[in-house]
């Protein structure tokens, strides 16, 4: 420990952060070199047969300066996705790390959010990258929005099936339980005390079995407190129709009344909002 000249001891004290920035995350997540060497060449030796060199344009972030990136951002918004996307920067952390809301595919950005953000990522570009590589980085997590906003979307189509089909109006709608707030995807009526709640779900995988089923049943158990003479229903995504027994079973609980499964063609959905609303005495009579 420290001293000073009079051999008193100095206690030096090291405030540490209680929470890292999401760039502090960033470069201390990156791979090894072990492994950046390994897959290298492991790449190189597995596709050897089918390798071929080619002449492509590189961008050498090295020799850009923030001033000059923030100038290329402004005038090309259209390339700030792809070059935040190869130091795994996304809109939350631009977000939580600079304080601004911005869409990473807007098609505009202004001076000052583009030198702040500049600022921000030009210590962790990479000395230089190939221009097809950014192009496939953007390819990729453009699928991936798509997919997430295609999968984000199906609960609204089951939702207004359900409406379709019983002629009522459910509603997104919250509860408050214990002073924790939850979210109902599809309650009626749409507005007073909720007489039926439904979730929705999205289970994707086997091994989210568990996880997605434990949700249902707290956010039913909860839901059944607060509304002891409201009916709780399920209405389930699960690509493994011969798994459906599982599910079944994870959820038999005395506060749930009743689970439904759905694919994403309308007449499976048709189907399975058809039986519910049957269920709830809400089906739709021709007239």
């Amino acid at each position: 420990m420290p001293k000073d000249k009079n051999d008193e001891v100095v206690v030096v004290v090291v405030e540490e952060k209680e929470y890292s920035s999401h760039a502090e995350q960033v470069r201390v997540n990156h791979p090894p070199p072990e492994r950046v060497a390994k897959l290298e060449s492991s790449l190189l030796k597995a596709y050897e047969k089918v390798l071929v060199y080619k002449e492509v344009p590189f961008i050498v972030f090295d020799d850009l300066n923030a001033e000059e990136l923030a100038v290329a951002f402004v005038q090309y918004p259209i390339i700030v996705k792809p070059t935040l996307c190869c130091v795994n920067v996304a809109q939350r952390a631009v977000k939580r790390d600079l304080g601004f809301d911005y869409s990473t595919y807007s098609g505009k950005i202004s001076d000052t959010q583009a030198k702040l953000l500049a600022g921000y990522i030009k210590p962790l570009l990479p000395p230089a990258i190939a221009v097809p590589a950014l192009m496939e980085l953007d390819r990729f997590f453009w699928t991936d929005k798509g997919m997430r906003k295609q999968k984000g979307s199906w609960e609204k189509v089951v939702t207004q099936a359900l409406c379709d089909a019983s002629g009522e109006a459910f509603k997104k709608r919250k509860f408050v339980c214990d002073k924790e707030e939850f979210e109902i995807d599809a309650a009626y009526p749409a507005k007073q005390q909720i007489t039926v709640a439904i979730d929705i779900k999205r289970i994707e995988s086997p091994r989210d079995i568990h996880k997605r089923a434990d949700e249902i049943i707290n956010k039913a158990q909860k839901f059944k407190k607060v509304c002891p003479e409201g009916q709780f229903f399920a209405v389930v995504y699960f690509p493994f129709p011969n798994q459906h027994i599982n599910v079944q079973s994870r959820l038999r609980d005395d506060h749930i009344d009743g689970v439904f499964f759905a694919g994403e063609t309308n007449s499976s959905i048709a189907t399975a909002v058809n039986m519910l609303a049957g269920m709830l005495h809400l089906k739709k009579t021709n007239e």
